[in-house]
C-alpha cells in the first residue's frame, strides 16, 4: 500500500498583472519573513516550498499563493511516499525554505494574503516612505503654506533688527519648505504607484506647469502597490483644509483679475492724456481768427465816419 504525498514547487513566475513587488510583499506577509528573505525564491529555479501534502492540503496552499500573486504548481513527492514494499527508507528532506504558517507543519494557510497585510499604511509627514491621497496632499500643501508664509514673516522681522539673523533665519525656513514639500510630493505619487524620482518634472519650465496639476488630477490606486498599503480614510479636517483650497484659488484670482482691470484703466487714460497734449491747439487759433485785428477794426470805424459825414 502506497500513500501518496505532493509537494508545491516554485518557479518565480508571477500571475498576471501583478508587479514584482507586490508579489514580494504578499509573500513576505504570507510566509512571516522579512522581504529580503523571500528574494532566493525568484531565481527562476524550481523550488520545492512545501512538501509531505495531501492532495487536498497541497491544493489549499496553492490557492493562498495564487491569491498572493505568484504562480505554483503540484507535483507528486516520490521521495518520502510511504509504501510498505520498500526496502529502503527515504532521506530526509531538508526544504530550502520552510515558512511558519501554523502550530501544524503540515497545514495550509487559512486566510487570504489581503487579510494579512494591514489595511491602511502609517502616516508620516517627515517621510519620504508611505502613501497619501489627493485631499490629504491638499490639506497637507495648504498647512505647509501657511507656515512658510509664518516663517517668512517671523525673519523679516528678525531682518529688521540684524540682517545676518534674519538672512539665516530666511535660508533655514527656506531648506525646510523644500525639504517638507518633497516628502509630501513623493508620498503622493507612490500613491499613484509612481517613482518619487518624477517630481524633478517639476523644475521643467513647460513640463513643470502641467505635473503639478496631474498630482492633485489622477488618483491613487484603491489597494496596495509596491509602495504599501493605501493612506487611512480621510477624516474632517483633511476634507475641510482641502476645500479651503478652490476658495483661496478663487479669492487669488480675483484679485489679480481687479488689479489688472485697474492697470489697464490707468493705461488708458494715461495713453488717452498723452494723445490729448500731443494735439495742436486748435480752439486758440480758430478763437484768435474768430477775433477781428486791431487794424481791421481801426479802418472800419473810419468808413463809418465818412459815411456818416456824406449823410
Amino acid at each position: 500500500m502506497v500513500d501518496t504525498h505532493f509537494k508545491i514547487v516554485f518557479e518565480g513566475q508571477l500571475r498576471d498583472g501583478v508587479e514584482p513587488e507586490t508579489a514580494r510583499l504578499n509573500l513576505a506577509a504570507l510566509f512571516k519573513s522579512e522581504v529580503s528573505a523571500v528574494e532566493k525564491l525568484f531565481s527562476g529555479q524550481p523550488i520545492a516550498l512545501k512538501r509531505g501534502l495531501s492532495h487536498s492540503e497541497a491544493q489549499l496552499y496553492l490557492n493562498a499563493l495564487h491569491d498572493a500573486g505568484v504562480e505554483a504548481r503540484i507535483e507528486s513527492d516520490p521521495a518520502i511516499s510511504l509504501s510498505l514494499n520498500e526496502v529502503e527508507e527515504p532521506r530526509p528532506y531538508v526544504a530550502p525554505f520552510q515558512p511558519t504558517i501554523s502550530t501544524s507543519p503540515y497545514a495550509p494557510p487559512r486566510a487570504q494574503v489581503s487579510d494579512v497585510l494591514p489595511d491602511y499604511s502609517e502616516l508620516r509627514v517627515f517621510s519620504v516612505q508611505g502613501r497619501i491621497g489627493r485631499l490629504r496632499y491638499l490639506a497637507w500643501s495648504l498647512v505647509l503654506m501657511v507656515a512658510g508664509l509664518a516663517a517668512a514673516a517671523f525673519c523679516a522681522s528678525i531682518m529688521m533688527a540684524s540682517l545676518v539673523g534674519g538672512g539665516l533665519c530666511a535660508t533655514v525656513a527656506a531648506v525646510a519648505f523644500l525639504i517638507i514639500s518633497i516628502q509630501i510630493g513623493v508620498q503622493r505619487l507612490h500613491d499613484v504607484g509612481w517613482s518619487g524620482w518624477l517630481l524633478l518634472l517639476n523644475v521643467i519650465p513647460v513640463v513643470g506647469t502641467v505635473f503639478p496639476i496631474l498630482m492633485v488630477v489622477v488618483p491613487g490606486n484603491t489597494g496596495a502597490n509596491q509602495f504599501g498599503p493605501p493612506s487611512p480614510p480621510n477624516n474632517r479636517s483633511v476634507k475641510v483644509l482641502a476645500t479651503l483650497w478652490p476658495v483661496l484659488l478663487l479669492i487669488v484670482g480675483m484679485g489679480m483679475f481687479f488689479n489688472g482691470l485697474t492697470a489697464f484703466e490707468d493705461e488708458v487714460d494715461a495713453t488717452a492724456t498723452e494723445y490729448e497734449n500731443a494735439l495742436p491747439y486748435d480752439d486758440d487759433q480758430d478763437g484768435d481768427a474768430a477775433q477781428p485785428s486791431e487794424e481791421s477794426r481801426h479802418i472800419q470805424s473810419s468808413g463809418a465816419d465818412v459815411q456818416e459825414e456824406d449823410l
